[in-house]
């Protein structure tokens, strides 16, 4: 099955790395993030890849000139300034009428993507979106009045589900799609839930974005001491 990973954003949180290297080229444990993402498909047999490049394109292109790992990797330049859901649509011409992946390039989770896939078939819904929990920042409180009720140090459980990226998608979710301004998450996902055409496939483990330098040694401790993606 085809996967598509959009790369093209400017990662304006976190500009003391994106100021020289588009996002998903941020290194961790010595290499860039988009491989470990594309390592993690890999390690479930799917290694056909279309990357959605923008932001300093060329540096993810010459990357993969220099590194052949044995995938299917074909970049198309989705423009500088184009919303991910505009992104997406410009890739229809190479989807075909099949199902395919989806996920950002800048999020690392070790999801069973074969369960994943499983979940998306036996529920026959144009979307599938994995929810994940997102790591635990703070403390968790509840206030009655002024009187503190409950206290955690760091829970995620009280923080709730997440889109977490890691979707499958019909073809048909393309027509729901506007324009190179559309919001992947905005209207498409807003309008799918109103005709009850998306579902959650529940990932309780490790998931981690990176937004800020603090996600990035996050993702360098964790994978220093996990052997998910190799």
């Amino acid at each position: 099955m085809k996967v598509v990973i959009l790369a093209g954003g400017l990662g304006t949180r976190i500009s003391e790395y994106t100021e020289s290297v588009p996002k998903p080229m941020i290194q961790v444990c010595g290499k860039p993030l988009i491989y470990f993402i594309m390592k993690h498909y890999a390690n479930y047999g799917h290694k056909d890849f279309y990357i959605a490049l923008g932001y300093k394109g060329h540096i993810i292109r010459k990357y993969f000139k220099k590194n052949n790992f044995g995938w299917n990797v074909n970049l198309i330049d989705t423009g500088q300034k184009t919303m991910t859901g505009g992104r997406l649509k410009k890739l229809k011409k190479y989807l075909s009428d099949d199902s395919f992946m989806l996920t950002y390039g800048d999020g690392l989770s070790n999801v069973d993507i074969k369960k994943l896939l499983k979940f998306h078939m036996k529920n026959k819904k144009l979307v599938t979106l994995t929810a994940a929990r997102p790591p635990a920042r703070f403390g968790a409180i509840k206030i009655n009045g002024n009187k503190v009720k409950y206290f955690k140090e760091k829970s995620k459980l009280d923080e709730g589900w997440i889109n977490g990226g890691f979707f499958v998608m019909e073809p048909e979710f393309l027509n729901y799609i506007k324009n190179d301004q559309t919001f992947l998450e905005r209207e498409p996902m807003q309008m799918l839930t109103k005709k009850n055409q998306l579902i959650a496939f529940k990932h309780n483990d490790f998931w981690q974005c990176m937004d800020t330098k603090r996600d990035r040694d996050n993702l360098n401790t964790i994978l220093k001491k996990r052997n998910y993606f190799e």
